[in-house]
């Protein structure tokens, strides 16, 4: 009888990690870029208390009597579909279509990864502006060096092309910078770490980054004056916790029957 109190309270601890899962993708429905995250279960091992057997003669038993001990999660999946578009009309706003990331440097040798576009003009003291995050990390170009704008051309002059080259207008005639952002693309994305902050964090199962630029692989391309909103459905998402809570609640429920099934059979008398 005990074995169903484990197996119950192994399903019990897996739904309230799937509802943690869940709750996250919810509060994060309006965060730029941000992708959802789907929990992953594997049942436990299995008691084999009578094998399946067959003779010579081809006669016996031709099924298993087995009984499961529980489940337990196993990973967190992330979803990298592409998030709707919304226009906000700002310059320096920038979305992806496609699969690719934003280098951004975020320390003296480190380098994250993001889908978030929402960037901002840092001034610099070398007569040089930078294109930075709200956190005030550098945004890199495709020589891995921060993206650098002279301080007089005007943020409302700046145009950055589908490809990433950023030019702006004097006297009326497009200026080229002769820079671009720079997009990379993973072997896996799924095993990127997410540090916070819309931020990523290459892994060996993630495989080493590809510069769009020069990779063969299908380009994506920038469309300024927007941002690539969060790919959370909250329809889908509230399903997704009523289940779980449902789940959570017959589980506790079977914990309580098997305890008052062991109280019955403590209780007969001899």
């Amino acid at each position: 009888m005990m074995r169903s109190l484990w197996t119950a309270a192994s399903g019990m601890n897996a739904q309230q990690l799937n509802v943690d899962t869940i709750s996250n993708n919810i509060s994060n429905v309006n965060t730029t870029g941000y992708k959802k995250e789907r929990l992953e279960f594997k049942s436990l091992l299995y008691q084999t208390m009578e094998r399946a057997t067959l003779d010579k003669s081809y006669t016996g038993k031709p099924v298993n009597l087995q009984v499961g001990l529980g489940v337990r999660p196993i990973a967190t999946s992330r979803v990298f579909s592409q998030g709707n578009l919304e226009r906000t009309d700002n310059k320096t706003d920038v979305a992806i279509q496609g699969q690719g990331f934003f280098m951004i440097k975020t320390g003296e040798e480190e380098v994250s990864y993001s889908k978030d576009g929402n960037f901002k003009i840092s001034v610099g003291a070398d007569g040089q502006n930078n294109l930075v995050t709200s956190e005030g990390y550098f945004v890199l170009n495709t020589d891995g060096e921060p993206v650098s704008i002279p301080s007089t051309v005007a943020v409302e002059d700046i145009a950055i092309g589908p490809d990433g080259a950023i030019s702006y207008m004097k006297n009326g005639e497009q200026q080229d910078l002769g820079i671009k952002i720079g997009l990379v693309q993973f072997p896996n994305p799924q095993g990127l770490e997410a540090v916070g902050g819309n931020l990523y964090r290459k892994t060996s199962a993630s495989g080493e980054p590809i510069l769009e630029a020069d990779g063969e692989v299908v380009k994506s391309t920038i469309a300024q004056g927007f941002r690539e909103m969060g790919n959370v459905n909250i329809a889908d998402e509230m399903v997704n916790l009523i289940v779980a809570q449902r789940a959570y609640e017959l589980n506790s429920k079977a914990i309580t029957t098997s305890d008052e099934m062991l109280q019955q059979a403590n209780n007969l008398k001899r």
